[in-house]
Order: structure tokens, then C-alpha cells, then sequence
């Protein structure tokens, strides 16, 4: 098994699947909400040499990630991406080349929201007794995981191997009665939808919240899940065959 990480793969992730999900943060907890309440609408360019770009949004309380910064409030630009990767991590502090009249914001309202975002992602054993914060958490690290299928599946060498063999078409990554994302493949180029899927060509549901809490933090195998039928899937096989396989870099990636 592949245990090197690829550090631009890595910067993609954190970027898209990380960061990402302060779109989801700010739809399922109030406090990220309240951090918005009032304030003008914002968005943060992230532009990595050499890596990806993507801007973040906060219109009317919520957040929304688009791929590109070309126009954008605030730019923050990084030289490499071990650089942003270390930003996320906390140990690099990057200096706007845009809008550094608006840093405050960066300090008072983008801190703040990923430091909520890193306790639901990397929760503790106190926090996860609460019921409603292990079921967010779960949430949260599902629509992460879903999300870095894409960016593994198209930038890491291992994912790519993966994706060169999923055919063209919608797959379904549901916890039964309770959300869904979309994984989308067009031409070995994976996307990541955090909405239902409409019509898949495949799909892989769990039971309930708790088994995908299980599976994402390696409390249970897959193959175990799917023969006691807390996993169902049921279309092409082969892809969510493939999805997994990707799934398990997507496990190194994010292990950080």
C-alpha cells in the first residue's frame, strides 16, 4: 500500500475538500452562522504556485467555494504548496497581496470558522459523547471525504490509476434518509457535487450516520459492512469499487 503523500495532491485537498467545507459548517451550525451574522459580503482568494486556486465566498451568512481567485476582496498568495499546506496546519502565517485592509476579517471570522471546522473534523472523545456533535461531525467528515475523492482521484498518481478506469457517469455516496453527495466522472475527471445524486449509475449507501462515522475513521473494514448489509451498493460495481480504492488514499491524505 502507497503511504507517501504527494504534497501538491495535499494542497488540492486541503484546499477543495478541507477548506470546502465551511460551505457545509456554515449550513449546520449556528455559531458559523452568527460569525457571518451582519457582516458584508467577503470573499478570499487562495492562489498556489504551482498548485490550485480557489475562492471562498461568505454572502449572507453562508459560504460558497468556487475553483479560481481573479476576482476576489482579499488575495492570499502562497509561493509553494508545502507553504499552504503549513498554512493549514498552522505554522505558516501568509501576507495578503489584496485587501489587507480587510485582514481583520481573516482574524476575527476565517480563524475562528476553521477552528470550528478542525474540532468537528478532528473531534475528541468528549466532544463525540454529545449526540448532536458526533452527528455533525460525521457529516462534515463525510462531505470532506467525498469531496477529496476528486482531488485524490485526479491529482494523486495512485488516483489517477483509479479514476483512468471509472466510466463516465454520477455516483451515489448516501447515509440512507439523511443526506447524499455526487461524485461525477466525465472523461477520467472526477467532481465532487455535496447534493444528492439525481440519477447514479451507481451507488453506495450506508445504513445510518453512525456506520459511516465507523467506516471514515477505520473503526471497520468495507468489506465487513457490506456483508453484514450496513453497506449496500448496487449499480456499476466496478466504480465504486474503483471509488474505494481512491477512498483509501483519500484516508492517508486527510490522516493529518
Amino acid at each position: 500500500m502507497l503511504t507517501q503523500k504527494d504534497s501538491k495532491t495535499l494542497a488540492y485537498v486541503n484546499l477543495f475538500a478541507v477548506l470546502g467545507t465551511l460551505e457545509n459548517l456554515c449550513d449546520l451550525i449556528q455559531e458559523a452562522k452568527d460569525l457571518l451574522k451582519g457582516k458584508s459580503p467577503i470573499s478570499i482568494g487562495f492562489k498556489v504556485k504551482n498548485g490550485p486556486s480557489a475562492t471562498l465566498s461568505f454572502i449572507d451568512g453562508s459560504c460558497y467555494i468556487k475553483e479560481g481567485c481573479s476576482a476576489c476582496t482579499i488575495m492570499l498568495p502562497f509561493s509553494s504548496c508545502e507553504k499552504f499546506n503549513n498554512f493549514i496546519l498552522g505554522t505558516v502565517t501568509p501576507i495578503p497581496s489584496k485587501g489587507f485592509t480587510k485582514i481583520s476579517f481573516l482574524l476575527k471570522t476565517l480563524v475562528p470558522l476553521t477552528d470550528m471546522l478542525s474540532k468537528y473534523l478532528k473531534p475528541s472523545k468528549k466532544d463525540l459523547e454529545d449526540i448532536t456533535f458526533r452527528e455533525i461531525s460525521t457529516k462534515l467528515t463525510l462531505y470532506t471525504a467525498a469531496s477529496a475523492i476528486s482531488q485524490v482521484g485526479n491529482q494523486d498518481k495512485s488516483g489517477r490509476l483509479s479514476s483512468s478506469l471509472i466510466p463516465n457517469g454520477d455516483i451515489a455516496i448516501n447515509v440512507a434518509n439523511v443526506m447524499g453527495v455526487t461524485v461525477r466522472v466525465t472523461d477520467h475527471h472526477l467532481i465532487t457535487i455535496r447534493k444528492p445524486c439525481e440519477k447514479p449509475r451507481a451507488v453506495m449507501e450506508f445504513s445510518n450516520l453512525e456506520i459511516a462515522g465507523q467506516l471514515l475513521n477505520g473503526e471497520v473494514s468495507a468489506m465487513a459492512c457490506i456483508c453484514n448489509g450496513s453497506i449496500s451498493m448496487r449499480g456499476m460495481i466496478n466504480m465504486i469499487d474503483n471509488i474505494n480504492r481512491i477512498l483509501d488514499r483519500v484516508g492517508q491524505y486527510l490522516s493529518e
